[in-house]
């Protein structure tokens, strides 16, 4: 009986042990990645904003700089499924997005841009090549990305699954490069645990423009003007899958003259955008319907170790234990 129970201990030890690698090291890498056809909408909103907006009149419109804004963005995210690189179970999936921010009153576009890029499935990191990708700040005029660097890269959409407290790169649109998110604690946001991650970028020249001088207060009819961006911008991720929970961020955008130095400009954009109650909602709930799908690859295999462990142990020492006959003296 002794040695029957024992075997039956080594051999549960045995399965949960493997079971547990498996699920670890087999099956987690295999369903941990993106998916290749997402289908959401992220609201973000803010109030007091300065910014430059385009007035129509007639076939064309006028720039105008307006103060006290309350300004919304849409961002809306699918996937490709015919492109090239999305192949059924593969390990690169193409993603579309498309952002528009509109003032609230006018509905006057504040500015949009449309892109899409190639993304690795369980990192999150953008790929190249990437035969359809492209970034659209104005109508009908497609940059694409040259040589075989990726176009966008670093991170762009989520964090990678398992993330960790460190440094990550994430792209950000209007420097064209990527910015470090430095960990910057933790948070817990509606009953799901969250590490925050901060950006900031100096002001730093990203274009220059032909500006009307009326726009800068120049008596000029046409201006050169440098346009200066800066960032401060935080992240709070859910770390079991990476997806981003909330989000919010301060820019300003300045035009400056030869003339001018930092603060001397004039102010194109300066405000504080931040993802709505609803949409931080919608992300919670997904993250915890996600992140418990998540658990039975990452937490049950920590306990199958111990459990398997732990009759392992007590198996082996059943059967040696009973082995062993105690010494009778006459």
């Amino acid at each position: 009986m002794r040695r029957a129970v024992s075997l039956t201990l080594i051999g549960l030890g045995v399965f949960c042990i493997a079971g547990g690698l498996l699920l670890r090291f087999y099956a987690y890498p295999a369903l941990a990645k993106i998916p290749q056809n997402p289908d959401t909408m992220s609201v973000a909103q803010g109030s007091g904003v300065t910014a430059l907006v385009y007035v129509p009149e007639g076939p064309t419109a006028r720039p105008e700089i307006r103060r006290g804004l309350n300004l919304t963005s849409r961002t809306y995210v699918s996937g490709d499924l015919r492109a090239p690189e999305s192949k059924p179970n593969g390990d690169v999936v193409t993603w579309n997005e498309a952002s528009e921010v509109r003032d609230d009153s006018t509905k006057l576009v504040v500015n949009g841009t449309v892109r899409q890029l190639c993304l690795d499935r369980f990192t999150a990191q953008a790929v190249a090549p990437c035969s359809n990708g492209y970034l659209e700040k104005e109508k009908g005029n497609r940059e694409k990305a040259a040589g075989g660097a990726p176009q966008f890269p670093g991170l762009n959409f989520k964090f990678p699954f398992d993330t960790r407290k460190e440094t990550y790169k994430w792209y950000d649109l209007s420097l064209g490069t990527t910015i470090d998110a430095k960990f910057d604690g933790e948070e817990e946001i509606d009953g799901v645990e969250v590490y925050r991650f901060r950006q900031t970028a100096p002001a730093t020249q990203i274009d220059t423009r032909a500006v009307p001088g009326s726009l800068i207060g120049k008596p000029e009819p046409t201006v050169r003007a440098g346009l200066y961006y800066e960032v401060d911008r935080t992240l709070w991720i859910e770390p079991v899958t990476g997806a981003v929970i909330k989000a919010k961020q301060w820019s300003k955008q300045e035009l400056r003259t030869l003339d001018e130095g930092p603060g001397q400009g004039t102010t194109v954009f300066d405000g504080t955008m931040e993802l709505t109650k609803d949409t931080v909602a919608k992300n919670v709930a997904t993250a915890k319907e996600n992140s418990s799908q998540m658990w039975l690859l990452t937490g049950l295999p920590v306990i199958l170790w111990i459990v398997g462990g732990v009759a392992l142990l007590v198996g082996i020492l059943l059967l040696v234990t009973g082995r062993q006959r105690p010494r009778h003296s006459f």
